[in-house]
């Protein structure tokens, strides 16, 4: 836990200063979005708008098939400097072809024009249905309804948070206040994802050499900041925020083609600007990490189909890489994640997964056990590989609430992971099964 202390405060994204949010419904959802999409006038595009430059960092999917829009985002973050972002919902403008980056471009061209700002300052983001071409008209449309509508109010923030949902139930965000340099300074942030959930960003979209900086949602966050905080800091913050916070989540498995985070820090607060050597940095990371860990529990909380939110914690592993693909393959496995659905505290299935997965595991080493979130007090339904005299009813009743920690201890080292997970149900069975009805699903 962290030991420093975070106010929470209204307004989301728009409650650092300098920051205006809108959203506004432009017809992207209903036009062959598929299931889940035709939610009647659901507002579709987001506007996030810094009324000065902002230094910039973003961490994106690392499937190496990529929306047009990450590579858009990918590319501008190296300059290092945003002032907007612009977001849809209901069409992801991935395996679109050059059409599809041409697309991109052009949302962010008359996103520049409508605001008076530089093209290569606007960022683009997208999520939905996959190969099916963008609806520009509606789009333009859209993005100029959005500019007008742009402002500080806190509903402003709640309309552009609505706008970047697809199969979420709900908006996700968070804001917190504390202190820097002397200074009030706030983070805010907003995320979606229900579905395609099993972040594994980085800073260029390449796969990181080992798992535990995260490998593996379609997932958006955008992070507001009005600390004065240098571009080298400001990445190297993310980079951890992310390794630790969506890059620690699964809801399915899916690493989705549009997985994007940003973050924009416009200095507002007024603070001396944090560097990479100033111990200032670890204030503003502790803040980061608590934004982005919030708003990754939300999505799990929030998944398809979800009833059970379970945290995997894997101790005792060799090596850190074999901590993470033990907590992997348990947080992943099918027969898991039913047996959590039913309630069911299957120390058989849990044991199995971890047999198959990469992590060197020794059955008479291998510990299993139940708590409440957070809690010290574990009841083990497995000891060095035998079952512990708990009885089926206490197991039962551990394995039963909405949410809970499952521990496992290898015993064989000191390395550690864990992982965000859910439980699978048949109404994410139903939710996901297609239409062949409509051709239109065809596409993702």
């Amino acid at each position: 836990m962290s030991k420093f202390k975070f106010k929470v405060v209204p307004g989301a994204v728009v409650a650092p200063k300098g920051f205006l949010a809108s959203g506004v419904f432009c017809d992207i959802k209903r036009l062959g979005t598929g299931k889940g999409s035709n939610k009647g006038q659901k507002r579709d595009l987001a506007l996030l708008v810094s009324e000065a430059p902002a230094t910039v960092a973003g961490m994106f999917t690392t499937n190496q098939i990529c929306a047009a829009p990450v590579k858009v985002c990918a590319a501008r973050v190296k300059g290092g400097v945003a002032q907007a972002v612009v977001v849809n919902s209901g069409n992801a403008n991935a395996c679109t072809g050059k059409q599809g980056m041409k697309d991109a471009c052009a949302m962010a061209a008359l996103t520049a024009q409508q605001l008076h700002m530089k093209e290569e300052h606007v960022f683009v983001a997208s999520t939905g249905r996959i190969g099916v071409p963008m609806p520009m008209d509606n789009v333009r449309a859209g993005i100029v309804a959005a500019e007008r509508l742009l402002n500080r109010e806190h509903a402003s923030a709640d309309h552009a948070a609505e706008a970047i949902m697809t199969s979420d139930t709900r908006p996700k965000q968070i804001a917190i206040e504390f202190k820097l340099g002397g200074k009030t300074v706030r983070i805010g942030g907003m995320c979606k994802g229900a579905g395609m959930i099993q972040p594994g960003m980085s800073a260029t979209g390449a796969r990181p050499a080992a798992l535990p900086q995260g490998l593996h949602a379609t997932m958006l966050c955008f992070v507001t900041t009005d600390a004065a905080i240098e571009a080298k800091a400001l990445h190297a913050c993310l980079q951890e925020a992310v390794a630790n916070s969506f890059n620690r989540i699964t809801v399915d498995g899916d690493m989705s083609t549009n997985d994007t985070v940003l973050v924009l820090a416009n200095g507002l607060a007024g603070n001396l600007e944090v560097r990479s050597q100033k111990s200032e940095v670890r204030i503003f990371q502790a803040a980061l990490n608590h934004v982005t860990l919030e708003l990754a529990k939300m999505i799990v909380r929030d998944g398809e189909g979800v009833h059970r939110v379970v945290t995997v914690r894997v101790e005792g592993a060799k090596t850190i890489q074999d901590a993470d693909a033990a907590a992997r393959a348990v947080a992943n496995s099918a027969l898991v994640k039913t047996s959590w659905h039913g309630g069911d505290p299957n120390w058989g299935r849990i044991i199995d997964a971890l047999g198959y997965s990469a992590a060197t595991v020794v059955e008479d080493r291998v510990d299993i056990g139940y708590s409440a979130p957070g809690s010290r007090q574990i009841l083990w339904s497995l000891k060095r590989g035998q079952p512990t005299k708990a009885t089926f009813k206490q197991l039962c009743a551990a394995a039963a609430p909405k949410e809970f920690d499952l521990h496992i201890r290898l015993n064989l080292g000191q390395a550690a992971a864990l992982m965000y997970a859910a439980d699978l149900t048949e109404h994410y069975v139903d939710f996901n099964k297609g239409d062949v009805t409509d051709p239109t699903t065809l596409g993702g």
